[in-house]
């Protein structure tokens, strides 16, 4: 929860909360879930951090992209109560950019704050959808003003066609990754196609929305047989996979 994020997409992550609900087969083997336990501690109950994790950011002068509450839900019900305090960092942090990932977009307009208006201009509002049957949260997501839409495509569990709810111009950018995980134990991984990855990159092309490839998962890494176990070493990778834009299409490579 520190300045440094070994998350490609990000430069730091700041956790206001930790603890969530499983509510889909994307969580099945949950990194927060798994480290948590490792921790001896609960990973179902929700608890708001120490102020010196939760106030971090408005510490760091430079402009950084942060992925808030990566152990959690953004729009976790539990959270109802620090949710305010949340939104008035990240207010008076406008040279960050927030990236707020939730699978629970049906309660996201219900917790904005009351000066929300079209969106804070440092808000980056997104969803996970890791099978076509989760591809109404874009739908909702949509609903909601936002200055950056996103859509989340990790784990990937299936072939996903964006390709209709692309065209539009509302989501503005699509991360992409397989599943990573144990070969043995209660959190393993789950098989991806490289398939599945030329799909969603080929809809994207289609329709000028950046996408941004993070890692093949641990079965293709495997497969491939690629040093990084979670396949995320990009340089390892074809040329056609080798894709990493942020929107506006400002390459972080």
């Amino acid at each position: 929860m520190g300045e440094l994020s070994k998350i490609q997409w990000c430069d730091a992550t700041v956790n206001f909360w930790m603890g969530c609900q499983k509510i889909s087969p994307g969580c099945k083997f949950c990194y927060m879930f798994r480290d948590k336990y490792r921790y001896g501690q609960d990973p179902t109950k929700v608890t708001r951090t120490l102020d010196a994790t939760f106030y971090k950011a408005l510490t760091w002068q430079d402009p950084k992209i942060i992925f808030t509450c990566s152990w959690s839900d953004f729009f976790i019900d539990e959270a109802d109560d620090w949710r305010a305090d949340a939104w008035d960092v990240i207010k008076r942090t406008p040279q960050h950019q927030w990236l707020i990932l939730t699978k629970r977009p049906e309660r996201i307009k219900q917790c904005l704050p009351e000066d929300w208006g079209e969106g804070y201009p440092n808000v980056w509002l997104g969803v996970s959808v890791e099978s076509q049957k989760y591809i109404h949260r874009v739908e909702t997501l949509k609903t909601i003003p936002a200055k950056i839409r996103f859509i989340s495509a990790e784990p990937l569990l299936e072939e996903v066609d964006l390709s209709g709810v692309l065209v539009d111009g509302t989501i503005h950018w699509v991360i992409i990754g397989g599943e990573s995980g144990n070969e043995n134990g209660k959190y393993l991984y789950r098989e991806a196609e490289i398939g599945w990855f030329h799909k969603i990159i080929g809809d994207c092309c289609v329709t000028g929305v950046s996408v941004f490839n993070k890692q093949l998962g641990t079965h293709l890494a495997k497969q491939l047989k690629l040093t990084d176990r979670h396949g995320g070493n990009a340089d390892e990778w074809d040329d056609s996979l080798q894709i990493r834009m942020h929107p506006l299409y400002v390459p972080r490579l």
